[in-house]
């Protein structure tokens, strides 16, 4: 028998990862729990288990009295004709062990004593789940789908289930069950009913984990992920900056013919990734911000985190972007409230003379040669931008 328990208790400790001492200590506390049981009380009983061989002894410590009579709470006490059986040295007002056979305990006694080990089983082992998952927080994951509950997805990640919220789903994507996704853990709290995980797809987090995951420079820490905005299911901008002057960070992130960020947007079905270089100078970034929109030239205020920037007036709509998603992103980006004006809004703005910040980089001589239809100005974008902003 002490062999049988003690390859259960290895399984145990395998399998659920519930440390052997305490569950040695579980079956010590529920030996004390049935004494109670079945004597009325435990104060005075101790229970010894050898980790080794599996074997135990349970007693209670009883004091010496002189005579039958004398006992007055025989849990308590013992008479010193009793006790002399069991140790010939005994003598009124020692104090004694008395061995307890748990094969007398009732039926009660024992089936209690078994729900305290049960239960001690289910709590190590929603504290060990919890802690395994804790440390997963704020990491990304793979799980499968499991079931929908409402419009919720309830997703099976291994020993636990996580929830993903409909307020954490990317609008347009559609999953089955079994599907195997990656999400990014939110929040892990520990309930009586065990672990409650909630995970997202849309937070900005995942794009960064998953561009660690994907990219050995930014995992090794060459490659710095400075800033990042998202909008999810629809773009992604994120600047990098790289500690080792010989590497390139956009081209690591990149990867050869794009396979790195093309393998980052497949996670993501086919959201776009705009990759730009971080720089110090917020002109510069936000600049590089802006891509693939051309810039004229920017006007940085770090005081009061505001920029102005001048484009080209056929480059408007494109620095703007759809419904003002690229401004808003650059905005995010940046940590810049972001005004775009058109050369011919900037040459009618009293006192903004754009020539004193204008973009060394910038080509005249290419926008006077520029022979292509501007592209048609949504009045209500700068609107909308304006106000988001």
């Amino acid at each position: 028998m002490n062999k049988e328990l003690l390859e259960a208790l290895d399984i145990l400790e395998k399998e659920k990862e519930i440390s052997k001492e305490t569950l040695f200590e579980a079956i010590e506390n529920s030996l004390l729990t049935a004494c109670k049981n079945h004597f009325g009380k435990s104060d005075n009983v101790h229970v010894e288990i050898d980790r080794n061989t599996g074997d135990f002894l349970v007693y209670a410590e009883k004091e010496v009295v002189e005579t039958a009579d004398d006992v007055e709470d025989s849990c308590l006490q013992i008479s010193l004709e009793d006790a002399k059986k069991i140790s010939i040295k005994a003598a009124v007002g020692d104090v004694i062990h008395v061995e307890i056979k748990s094969k007398e305990f009732g039926r009660i006694a024992t089936q209690n004593a078994k729900n305290v080990i049960l239960q001690k089983i289910r709590e190590e082992e929603r504290s060990a789940i919890y802690s395994q998952y804790y440390e997963k927080e704020k990491d990304i994951v793979t799980g499968v789908v499991q079931r929908f509950i409402g419009k919720n997805i309830s997703i099976n990640l291994g020993k636990a289930d996580a929830m993903l919220l409909e307020s954490e789903q990317v609008k347009g994507e559609v999953f089955r069950p079994n599907d195997r996704i990656k999400v990014y853990v939110v929040e892990v709290k520990s309930t009586p009913k065990g672990p409650r995980i909630n995970v997202s797809r849309t937070h900005p987090e995942l794009v960064k984990r998953l561009f660690e995951a994907e990219v050995t420079e930014i995992r090794d820490g060459i490659v710095e992920i400075k800033s990042i905005a998202r909008e999810a299911g629809s773009r992604t901008k994120i600047a990098v900056w790289s500690n080792n002057p010989n590497v390139d960070p956009v081209g690591a992130c990149v990867g050869i013919n794009g396979a790195r960020v093309n393998a980052i947007v497949d996670e993501l079905n086919g959201e776009k990734i705009d990759i730009v270089n971080w720089d110090e100078n917020p002109g510069l970034l936000i600049q590089n911000a802006l891509s693939p929109a051309k810039i004229v030239a920017v006007f940085a205020d770090p005081d009061e985190k505001t920029a102005k920037v001048v484009v080209p007036d056929y480059q408007l709509s494109l620095a703007i972007g759809k419904e003002g998603q690229n401004a808003r992103l650059a905005a995010r980006l940046t940590g810049y409230k972001i005004d775009i004006k058109s050369e011919t809004q900037a040459k009618d703005t009293p006192g903004f003379r754009y020539e004193d910040y204008l973009d060394e980089d910038y080509d005249e001589e290419y926008d006077e040669e520029y022979d292509g239809e501007y592209e048609e100005y949504d009045e209500n974008a700068e609107d909308r931008n304006s106000e988001e902003e």
